[in-house]
């Protein structure tokens, strides 16, 4: 069946997800008037990660189906691949859409209306890129807010002060990701750091703050593993500044976890 061109596609990565994963489609497919493509990226689960997604598929397929708004459509694979970035790279070559979200397996949209306001800010400003404010939920109770990240308007130098946005906000323009080449799969888990510094400093896109939690991330998940892991990634981040020709002020890779302390509540 051929579809008109979605205005977002999501993409979510998932490996062993079987827990969250049926809470992440079901805030995807209630999202009201919108076109959205959703595509999942497994990774070869065994936990049954891929029954979920065979009965959600089936499901949908129904015609008395009512898990899913008009507009809403599904894909998924399941294939071994190189890591979290790696699967991200493959459901974005594999979107048509307007512009690109990216949704954790045990992350979710909190209410209905996310997506149509997020199209909203985008047609009103013409960005080419959004980032908004997230909030960060009890892995067991999701009602449970623990702590909020304002992300807070953005300047020119807003990196060089430590400043960044929570990267699952993040909505791109396709045709930025197609020109800026992705995620790089040897930044490890600072690839996202690293994609920020080049969309927003190196190709200088237009980009617009939607000042609304867009996203609510489920403490201890694959995108939060504690300060420890974070002080990690942080070796990375030189690096990051250095092959896209960029220089940091002295104290900014200092300044960039503490800088994080005061976009929290």
């Amino acid at each position: 069946m051929n579809h008109p061109q979605a205005f977002f596609s999501v993409v979510t990565v998932c490996f062993q997800e079987a827990l969250t994963l049926r809470h992440t489609l079901l805030s995807v497919a209630m999202q009201k008037g919108i076109t959205v493509e959703h595509w999942v990226i497994d990774g070869g689960s065994t936990d049954g990660t891929l029954e979920i997604l065979k009965e959600w598929e089936l499901a949908l397929n129904n015609p008395e189906s009512r898990r899913a708004e008009p507009g809403y459509q599904f894909h998924w694979i399941s294939e071994p691949d190189r890591g979290l970035y790696d699967a991200m790279n493959k459901g974005i070559a594999l979107s048509t859409g307007k512009f690109i979200g990216i949704l954790n397996a045990d992350d979710f949209y909190p209410h209905h209306r996310v997506l149509t306001r997020v199209r909203g800010q985008l047609e009103r400003s013409g960005a080419d890129l959004l980032y908004a404010d997230l909030n960060y939920v009890e892995a067991r109770d999701f009602r449970r807010v623990v702590r909020s990240w304002k992300s807070g308007d953005y300047h020119n130098r807003s990196f060089h002060w430590g400043w960044m946005p929570p990267h699952p906000t993040l909505f791109v323009k396709l045709e930025w990701y197609r020109t800026s080449g992705g995620y790089r799969l040897d930044f490890g888990t600072a690839a996202d750091y690293e994609f920020m510094l080049r969309i927003f400093l190196v190709y200088q896109v237009n980009v617009t703050y939607l000042a609304k939690t867009t996203i609510h991330m489920r403490m201890g998940g694959v995108s939060n593993k504690g300060w420890k892991a974070r002080w990690k990634a942080n070796r990375m981040d030189r690096k990051a500044w250095l092959v896209n020709g960029l220089k940091p002020y002295f104290f900014t890779l200092f300044l960039k976890p503490f800088r994080k302390l005061s976009q929290f509540s």
